[in-house]
């Protein structure tokens, strides 16, 4: 049986790149409550196909799919006493694990990057899991 679909044009699409991914997680960022944004001070928001490999031994992985999201700098509690060189917090969002999740759960993209992004910032800057939920929230 012969059946058209015309409900959307998956036939020609292919899943984010890196350059992709990185506009919507900066979008996400940009559209999170000034107060949660404020907490970042300045941060870097990049892309990664993967973890590195110090990465996946530093955090005991078994596989890159185990990780979304990385948050990298100092959070509240050690902003009083910065370090000499120190560059700004970082947040690396791992696609392939990202792309990985969404083909996996019922969730859009755009809210897995917004919780990737509110999780790896929260825990950092002493945010409860009922906090995050909360702006999560708030943003969607």
């Amino acid at each position: 049986m012969a059946r058209i679909d015309n409900s959307r044009a998956w036939r020609d699409l292919h899943s984010p790149s890196l350059e992709e991914l990185e506009v919507l997680a900066l979008d996400a960022y940009a559209h999170l409550p000034a107060a949660f944004r404020e907490l970042t001070g300045e941060i870097v928001i990049q892309l990664a196909e993967f973890p590195t490999d110090e990465i996946m031994d530093d955090l005991s992985l078994e596989t890159p799919f185990d990780l979304l999201g990385l948050f990298e700098g100092r959070g509240i509690a050690e902003r009083w006493n910065p370090a000499t060189g120190e560059g700004p917090n970082r947040v690396t969002l791992y696609r392939r694990a990202i792309l990985d999740y969404w083909a996996e759960n019922e969730e859009t993209l755009g809210d897995i990057v917004n919780h990737v992004l509110i999780h790896e910032i929260g825990h950092h800057f002493g945010l409860s899991d009922d906090d995050m939920e909360r702006i999560e929230a708030d943003v969607a």
